[in-house]
Order: structure tokens, then sequence, then C-alpha cells
């Protein structure tokens, strides 16, 4: 399923990205937004995908590659002559570590000289080890992707705004609320999955890109998130806060007790170690690398809010 390159953009003109992760929604975005910047895909699918997730990967530039992430050889042969790997690899530690650094080892194997994790979230090198499960595994893996010969760049997002919309909550939509854990004045940050896409795509065409970079489309607190859905709906939206983040950890501590065997990927106890890891504000950047690359356009909080209460008025 291979798409021709951009018509008009010589090949000389065009850089190799491999993009682990390919099938899944942020990987297919972020294939999207590399051929938008002209660039060669190449998007890796385990084998056994569907059509219809092979299909949300055509696209300018892009060719869906099919390897095995067991196969060390082929993993390798698939990274020959890109420029950068970018990972987009979710799950758990089998996915995050096991995964992943066969990922980066046929990477190093193959020679490219640039590899993008898959971390997306909250700057979690911040964070105190041990308060949130999947930010270990991947803390986890970077203590393997500091050792490799290659010269890797992070990305640090906040949490999906896209979440806001029900997925997590922070928004208690039909008691018209928003929660809060502590702060109803701390500041967090949320970047919808489209505009981490874009910035992705931009930095895996960066050949001097940094470590690490620290994005957000918007900052806001429980009590601007109150504000803006009281505006968005004509309705007031209060903050609701049900203890302080003392109590909290205890209430995490004893869910995640009743669920000691959980192979979930976002357990309800998981999803409370995001919320208290954002309201602690120990995650929260003093500086935004936003402005690193002109031309990219920031969605709001307000912007996705307003969207999905629209288009809850018109079920």
């Amino acid at each position: 399923m291979a798409s021709a390159r951009r018509a008009g953009i010589p090949a000389a003109m065009t850089s190799t990205i491999v993009l682990a992760g390919a099938s899944g929604d942020l990987g297919a975005r972020i294939a999207r937004a590399l051929g938008q910047q002209s660039a060669t895909v190449r998007a890796l699918v385990r084998p056994g995908k569907s059509a219809a997730q092979r299909a949300a990967l055509d696209g300018p530039g892009v060719t869906v590659v099919e390897v095995d992430s067991a196969d060390a050889d082929a993993l390798t042969r698939a990274c020959a002559g890109a420029s950068c790997v970018v990972s987009a690899l979710a799950g758990l530690r089998d996915v995050v570590v096991d995964a992943q650094v066969r990922v980066l080892d046929a990477a190093v194997a193959a020679g490219v000289p640039r590899f993008i994790p898959s971390d997306y979230s909250i700057d979690f090198t911040a964070l105190p080890a041990g308060s949130n499960r999947n930010l270990d595994l991947r803390r986890e893996f970077h203590e393997q992707l500091e050792r490799a010969p290659v010269a890797a760049t992070s990305i640090y997002n906040g949490a999906f705004t896209d979440m806001l919309t029900g997925q997590a909550p922070f928004i208690l939509y039909g008691p018209r609320r928003t929660l809060c854990w502590g702060d109803a004045d701390q500041k967090m940050d949320f970047t919808t999955i489209d505009d981490v896409a874009a910035y992705t795509a931009r930095v895996a065409l960066d050949d001097s890109a940094p470590r690490s970079l620290r994005i957000a489309g918007d900052r806001v607190s429980a009590r601007d998130l109150a504000r803006i859905m009281s505006d968005v709906t004509g309705t007031p939206f209060r903050v609701l806060r049900p203890c302080g983040l003392g109590l909290f950890s205890a209430v995490i501590a004893v869910t995640r007790a009743l669920t000691p065997t959980s192979t979930d990927l976002y357990p309800p106890w998981q999803g409370m170690q995001y919320m208290r890891n954002m309201f602690s504000g120990l995650a929260l950047p003093a500086s935004l690398d936003n402005d690193r690359y002109p031309g990219l356009q920031w969605t709001s909080t307000r912007d996705v809010l307003t969207a999905h209460v629209a288009a809850m008025a018109g079920r």
C-alpha cells in the first residue's frame, strides 16, 4: 500500500522516516503529518492488522511495511537508510520497554542517527519514581535509550486535550462540575493529538532537535475549565474538590490494591495517578518550545470544548 511522494518534490528534498506503532491513533496522525511535510514514511505494522487499520495509513509518501517486532533482521532492514525512527508504540512493559528496545536496537544496527521515543506525556523526568506505572515504564526505556549510540529527542506535551471530552474525568458534564485534586488554580498542560502529531513530524525532520522538547496547546486550571465550560454551555460550572493530594494518593493506593494484577493499559487507578501528577505541578515545565517551528497552529482548550459541546447538542 504505497502512495506516491507529493507531486513536485524531488527525491533529494525528502527524508525517510521509520514510524513504529503506526497503526495506533497517534501513529496514524504522525504518518499523515509527515506526509504533509513531504517526508517518505515507512509505517511499520504488525502482521495481521486489519484492512481498515492499514487503510488509515494511506496517504502521501507513506508505505506500509508489515514486520514482526520479534524479527530483529526484518526490523533492521525496515530501518535501513532512514534519517530518524519515530516510536508511537503504546502498551505495558512488553511494548513500551521490550518491543521498543527491539526497535531501538534495529535502528542502531541500521545506522539510523536519530530516535524519537514514545513519550508524548507530562515530563515524567521531573516526577518521583513509583508515582505512575505507565510513566515508570517510559523511564525504564530511557535507561536503555541513554546508552544507545543515537541522538534522541523526547516530546512532552502534558495530557491530550481530546481527553477533556469525556475520556478522563477532568470535566463532569452531568453534574456540571470540574474535578480538582488539590489546588483549583494549579495550571496543567494540554495538547491535542493532532497538534502533537504535527509537532512530532517537524521534530523528526529536524536534525538539530535537542534531547527534550516541551509543548502545550493550552495551559489551564480546574477553575479555568469551569469558566470555559460556563461560557461554552451558558450554564454555570463549578469546581468540585473531593480532597487534597495526600488523601487522593491514599485513594489511589486502595484502588490499585483492589486490582493488583490488572493488565489493562488504563485501569482506573492509572488515570488517577496521571491526574495526581498533573495537579501536583511537579511536571509543569517553566518554559515551552512551541515556537521552535514557525507556522504551527495550536488548538486551545476552549476550541476543543466548544466543538464538543456543539457536537453533543447536535445529536
